[in-house]
């Protein structure tokens, strides 16, 4: 339940930017989530009308792109995707996360 309170900071930003340009209307807004983030899109999905009405984002289209999550190893080097625990090229376990707990807005279009 707590993507409607992050669906809430989400609206807050964009109509802040929003006023920030003099923007009557948000047409979209484009989010990023990483797949180790905790949120769930589906969740941001479902809030985003309650979160958005009366507000100049009511009715924009939202769009949520995910990130994958990506590691780079000490051991040996590699950088690309985890596999389970361990380092998926010397099985090492430990490697540093360097890309998938983000979550921020990449982009809004206004009219």
């Amino acid at each position: 339940m707590h993507e409607l309170a992050i669906m809430q900071s989400v609206i807050s930003i964009v109509e802040r930017e929003a006023a920030r340009c003099g923007a009557a209307r948000v047409e979209s807004i484009r989010l990023r989530v990483g797949e180790l983030s905790g949120i769930v899109p589906r969740c941001l999905e479902e809030f985003f009308p309650v979160a958005a009405a009366g507000t100049r984002s009511e009715g924009a289209r939202l769009e949520i792109a995910p990130l994958p999550a990506r590691i780079r190893c000490p051991d040996c080097g590699y950088e690309g995707a985890p596999k389970g625990h361990s380092c998926p090229q010397c099985g090492g376990s430990a490697f540093r996360l360097t890309a998938g707990r983000e979550f921020y807005v990449e982009s809004m279009e206004v009219e």
